[in-house]
């Protein structure tokens, strides 16, 4: 991940092997990672049966939440391709009966948005 996707909040795919190993803790028998993405310090993770935000917090990062989405609580999705002009691609997930979308999260262009929409809309979309 270059520092200046990092500087603009860009997130950028990470190896599902390193995502499993550093967070295996968190995981439940069955459930196996599907993508993952890190923005500096923060984590979105895809399973095979939720989504997980992995906020570090404070100068250390040793203040961890993890906000666990089960994939039936999204009602809606969307992505949007990074362009020509504009570097960077953009996900919106709307939760239960939200009227604007609860989440936002920025990727880099080398990231696969098309595998994002993909997991969601298998999961989403049942």
């Amino acid at each position: 991940m270059s520092l200046l996707s990092s500087i603009f909040g860009n997130a950028s795919q990470v190896d599902v092997d390193k995502i499993i190993k550093d967070y295996e803790a968190i995981f439940f028998e069955g459930e196996s990672v599907e993508c993952a993405f890190i923005l500096v310090r923060d984590v979105y993770i895809f399973t095979t049966k939720r989504l997980i935000l992995v906020d570090k917090q404070g100068i250390t990062g040793r203040k961890v939440e993890y906000l666990s989405i089960p994939y039936k609580s999204i009602t809606r999705f969307s992505v949007e391709t990074a362009g020509h002009f504009d570097l960077d691609a953009e996900l919106k997930i709307w939760i239960s009966s939200a009227a604007e979308p609860t989440i936002k999260k920025t990727f880099n262009k080398s990231a696969n948005i098309y595998q994002v929409q993909k997991i969601l809309a298998q999961y989403v979309c049942r």
